[in-house]
């Protein structure tokens, strides 16, 4: 998954936050974690959902998987982290906090997601988790 991560982080700031290929046409920002146990900073693209001009929500959908990505254990560690959105010219590196959404916050902005991008509601029937977490991004 590194080798593919890393080809989708260069097509990024090559494209001023735009990537091609596999996530051509769909919103990408990259996420920049502290390891929960390295103290390292981790980068990963993610697809999200945006809500305004200084929230974002992310999925934890480790595509439909039968466990929580590791860049989720990282962002419930360190809630105060740090993501990069991009415009196709110009690319932020903007300050968040991450927030756990639960219940029906949760299922409204997953059900959302899901409509918009169908591949989330299969990660949801696929995967052996109860589910998948969202967790919103909201600049500080």
């Amino acid at each position: 998954m590194s080798d593919f991560n890393d080809q989708v982080i260069a097509d990024f700031n090559r494209n001023g936050g735009k990537p091609g290929g596999h996530f051509e046409g769909a919103p990408v920002l990259l996420l920049h974690a502290i390891g929960a146990k390295s103290g390292a900073e981790r980068t990963q693209p993610l697809m999200f959902l945006p809500q305004d001009d200084d929230t974002w929500y992310v999925f934890a959908s480790y595509g439909g998987g039968p466990k929580d990505p590791a860049w989720f254990h990282n962002v419930v560690a360190h809630p105060e982290l740090d993501i990069s959105v991009g415009d196709g010219t110009t690319i932020r590196r903007i300050p968040v906090r991450a927030r756990v959404l639960e219940g029906a916050e949760r299922d409204t902005i997953y059900a959302r997601q899901a409509g918009l991008f169908p591949q989330f509601a299969q990660y949801a029937e696929t995967t052996t988790r109860d589910i998948i977490p969202v967790v919103q991004l909201k600049q500080r």
